[in-house]
């Protein structure tokens, strides 16, 4: 018999799940709704998805819907095929992961108790048995959220290993958080952690700069590359810090941002976080602007009245150049973008920056080439080291970039490098 259809997805946006087999096990939580897109994101990124229903979750959703989504028969309900076993023994066609998402909190409290009376809880005793990874997604009113008895079993369940992704409380529920920041988790505990211990600094996004309360200067960055490095760092097992400008993109959970809006605000937290702690790498991403209105208006400038308006600028401080000074140990990615130049002229010029920001290693591209740098999903990248060897990495994913640049970061680091998908 073919492939079923919908398996064309798997592997799509990534191969970040690739190979891994993944239990997605779903309870009768009105959250369930979102469960076919969470199956259909994991298989994205290359997971093979079987799902688990409870009888109540089958009363939320239809079976034949998850069947759909994942390309694969549904578990209902418990047979002489051991289905829980089947998918979590102790063998080697087990599954990688266990994902309870929605979880109730009647399967939470059963779950904590080791009882398994379902076909979900049945799979999450034997996983937990079998050593397989759990994460469990809350998903509720808020005020059986925060009964006690709830709280105390999420407790134990996190002193059993497994893992609690945290709901988004608003509007007196314990919501599924946004389907992404769930994919995130399961990336993140199934991916090697070759960044374990380390602490990562990384800078993202454009400046503000105040003309009027009204009015800025800005550039064109959307800060995707850079929030691309934080996603790849943490998801490698290190702890990391964003200070991030103005953006729409979406950070992933897990990461401390601090928000701010002008160069002189990113210098300045920049040099605190630094200052305060000590930080194994420095990722310097952010298109900070060069320029800033020397005294700008308090007031908004009427345009009638001011037909043409001329401004004094003077330039920013340069982040990159105190990244050394402040935190002589931290190893410094340096980032740089040209307009217009040949490979060799953003070569060189890559090369001359980084030497003065006594950069451990710079990455530099050409923002005027097609569907790179700023607001694209993808990048085109020269990454050069203190010795000047050169490596290009051609048009792909930002999130690819981050990887390669992570890896020959940590490779420059004299770190292992472990075999990442």
């Amino acid at each position: 018999m073919v492939e079923h259809p919908s398996k064309d997805i798997v592997g799509s946006e990534g191969s970040e799940l690739a190979g891994k087999k993944i239990a997605l096990c779903i309870t009768g939580s009105v959250a369930a709704y979102k469960s076919p897109d969470l199956a259909r994101e994991l298989m994205r990124l290359g997971a093979e998805v079987f799902c688990v229903m409870t009888q109540a979750a089958q009363k939320i959703i239809h079976p034949y819907l998850m069947e759909w989504a994942t390309g694969n028969p549904v578990v209902t309900e418990l047979t002489g095929g051991l289905e829980h076993v089947a998918l979590a023994g102790e063998h080697e066609e087990r599954v990688d992961l266990v994902l309870v998402a929605p979880a109730t909190a009647n399967t939470i409290s059963k779950a904590a108790c080791g009882i398994g009376d379902t076909s979900v809880t049945s799979v999450i005793s034997t996983a937990m048995g079998a050593g397989i990874p759990i994460i469990v997604v809350p998903a509720m009113h808020e005020s059986m959220y925060k009964h006690p008895a709830v709280a105390e079993n999420l407790r134990k369940l996190r002193e059993m290993g497994v893992y609690v992704v945290e709901p988004v409380i608003e509007e007196k529920k314990a919501k599924l958080p946004d389907v992404q920041d769930v994919v995130d988790e399961v990336v993140n505990v199934l991916s090697p952690k070759d960044m374990q211990g380390m602490k990562v600094l990384v800078t993202a996004g454009p400046t503000y700069e105040p003309i009027d309360p009204v009015r800025i200067i800005t550039n064109r960055s959307s800060g995707k590359m850079g929030i691309a490095i934080a996603r790849e760092a943490r998801r490698r097992g290190a702890e990391v810090t964003l200070v991030c400008g103005p953006t729409d993109v979406r950070i992933p959970r897990g990461i401390k941002t601090i928000w701010v809006e002008t160069t002189q605000q990113l210098f300045d937290a920049v040099v605190t976080e630094l200052k305060s702690s000590a930080y194994d790498v420095v990722a310097a991403a952010a298109a900070a602007a060069d320029y800033t209105p020397e005294k700008a208006f308090g007031y908004k400038v009427p345009t009638r009245e001011h037909p043409s308006l001329e401004i004094k600028l003077t330039s920013t401080p340069k982040v990159i150049d105190t990244v050394k000074e402040v935190s002589p140990s931290s190893f410094l990615i340096a980032f740089r973008a040209e307009y217009g130049v040949s490979d060799e002229e953003l070569i060189q010029s890559a090369i001359k920056r980084m030497k003065t920001a006594n950069a451990d290693m710079i990455v530099v591209n050409d923002v005027g080439r097609p569907n790179v740098g700023f607001r694209y999903d993808t990048n085109e990248v020269f990454v050069i080291d203190k010795d000047e060897n050169v490596v290009h990495i051609p048009l792909t994913s930002k999130k690819e970039v981050a990887k390669r640049v992570m890896d020959m970061a940590l490779a420059r680091m004299g770190r292992a490098v472990f075999a990442q998908q």
